[in-house]
């Protein structure tokens, strides 16, 4: 009897130690953390926490970025899905790049005109609110797709996620303020009782329980992708689309698919640069911007000095013009990737900048290229292996869609606003687009997201991403200009105001405590600006040594942790 007994003693201990200990009702945001053996950055303190217990308890980088997703997809539900899609990109400890693609698709369903009026006029919100504005969710697919590079089990990935949904947890203020103004829109967009809707306003440190969400949480477990994409879900989803009017079938869910792909891997400098290619602009917008500046003499400018975002602001209208007229879904539409990236092309456009004056978009259009032969999120993860994740995942607007999909608890992307419902038409972030963006059954979206990992002497040197919509590749522009060549602290690089120009509309957005002066500078040159609050919510992680940093936006309730 004694062995018996003692295996039972032996099997409750292992269970306590696998129990969670997140403090899901007293928690604090740390902005930065130094370690050396692992750090986890997010919208969100307990999805960086969770990432952060994968860590310790021997899980690797992509073991914590699938945990702290499924976190986020709970805790930080304006961005964080299961509804949605996103990018990772990895370097892993073995010189591996991955690139992994589960961006939304457009449904079977779905025409290059269905948000037009019998007029041929764009019908306003339609894709932008309720059921008909959402592609086929991506994310649970890529998680899945994500786990061969994986330690341990889904079970152990998914558990923080469950207990947070199944018990719940304190809301921010900036949560309850956002709940509070979208209440109405839910109502709206729902055709069942929602978590997100009480009769009583959210307040700060109010409890957010989400049954529902729970209860899909725990079909994935059991069931894996099939436990989304197959059964008891998938039906939940389509019934949902015919109750609202959308058009996401069970064929969409069962056939969706995510994609590794080539990761973009380009030098600058002495540093090689790994970012996401198409459908991510950030792949052939990023390589542009960095190569149009590599030449001049930057740090001789300065940081937030005229030359330099006179510079940069240049450089961001050449590139975004391009992304208007040429990028798009490569599967589905050729994009002349080689050339926009070449040296050649490159010089070409950079003769249209004139130092010490203000370019105009009615000028600047895109390039000539021959016949070639909101509301988003981002985390970046380290670990002691020598791994490094960044992941960048999206509903598009805050909250997506508006619609959770009823008896499962998530919420429902409105991506289909990213393609271009009608060229020269402007998104819900006033980027314009043409045929190569335009809708098409089964076609992914084009995409902003950014997650980028720097190397320095083949080796992870650092880790960053952002949401921000069409800002989020200028934003990761910026922050790896400040830190390769103006050489600010990583809490500079990422709280420093920033600016983004994207072709149209032709003016710059400043962040309102971008410097005086150098606004007043900018207009006398010409240029028009917008003031705004925020741009982006930048995470970075710099690994000097074994020295691993971790920095957390000041914009937000973003979170580092570290150990």
């Amino acid at each position: 009897m004694i062995k018996p007994a003692l295996s039972l003693i032996v099997a409750s201990i292992s269970l306590i130690c696998q129990a969670q200990t997140i403090r899901a009702f007293d928690y604090t945001t740390v902005k930065k953390v130094t370690g050396t053996k692992g750090a986890v950055v997010s919208a969100h303190p307990l999805a960086s926490e969770v990432g952060l217990q994968i860590l310790k308890k021997g899980g690797n980088a992509i073991d914590a970025a699938i945990a702290t997703q499924l976190a986020l997809a709970v805790v930080y539900p304006g961005a964080g899905n299961l509804g949605g899609g996103g990018f990772l990109v990895a370097r892993l400890s073995n010189g591996k790049n991955l690139a992994i693609d589960y961006r939304e698709k457009a449904p079977g369903g779905a025409h290059r005109d269905m948000y037009l009026d019998q007029n041929g006029q764009v019908q306003p919100n339609k894709s932008l609110l309720g059921h008909l504005a959402a592609g086929v969710p991506g994310t649970p697919a890529g998680l899945f797709t994500s786990m061969k590079y994986a330690k341990l089990p889904f079970s152990t990935l998914v558990a923080p996620a469950i207990e947070l949904a199944e018990k719940g947890f304190a809301i921010t203020e900036r949560e309850a303020r956002s709940l509070n103004e979208d209440r109405s829109l839910f109502m709206q967009y729902n055709t069942k009782p929602t978590a997100f809707v009480k009769d009583i306003p959210w307040k700060k440190g109010d409890t957010l329980r989400q049954t529902a969400l729970a209860h899909t949480l725990r079909l994935m477990e059991q069931k894996g992708k099939a436990g989304f994409y197959e059964g008891e879900v998938a039906q939940l989803i389509v019934a949902e689309m015919q109750r609202g009017g959308g058009i996401i079938s069970l064929a969409d869910l069962k056939n969706y698919e995510a994609k590794e792909r080539e990761a973009v891997l380009f030098p600058y400098k002495e540093y090689e640069i790994i970012t996401m290619p198409l459908p991510s602009s950030g792949g052939i917008l990023l390589p542009m911007m960095m190569r149009m500046i590599e030449d001049k003499p930057l740090k001789q400018y300065g940081f937030h000095q005229l030359a330099s975002v006179q510079l940069m602001t240049e450089v961001e209208r050449l590139a975004y013009a391009d992304r208007a007229r040429y990028l798009g879904d490569a599967d589905f539409y050729k994009v002349p990737i080689k050339t926009l990236t070449s040296k050649a092309y490159i010089e070409e456009r950079m003769r249209l900048y004139a130092p010490g004056k203000a370019g105009s978009s009615e000028k600047i259009g895109s390039g000539i290229i021959p016949q070639e032969s909101e509301e988003t999120t981002h985390l970046s993860v380290y670990d002691r292996f020598g791994n490094a994740v960044a992941v960048t995942t999206t509903l598009n607007g805050g909250y997506g869609s508006k619609t959770v999909v009823g008896d499962a608890g998530f919420l429902l992307n409105n991506e289909m606003d990213d393609f271009s419902v009608k060229p020269g038409v402007p998104n819900m972030y006033g980027a314009v687009g043409g045929e190569a963006n335009a809708i098409v059954p089964g076609k992914r979206m084009l995409s902003s997201m950014t997650p980028t990992i720097v190397l320095k002497k083949g080796k992870p040197y650092i880790v960053v991403g952002t949401p921000g919509g069409t800002t989020i590749t200028t934003s990761v522009f910026q922050t790896l200009v400040n830190l390769l060549e103006f050489d600010l602290s990583v809490e500079d690089a990422v709280n420093q105001p920033k600016f983004h120009h994207q072709w149209l509309p032709d003016v710059i957005r400043v962040e309102r405590d971008l410097p005086s002066k150098l606004k007043e500078e900018l207009r006398k040159m010409g240029y028009t600006l917008v003031e705004v609050g925020a741009i982006g919510r930048t995470e970075v992680i710099r690994i000097n040594g074994k020295t691993i940093e971790a920095v957390a936006d000041k914009r937000g309730d973003d979170a580092a942790a570290g150990f």
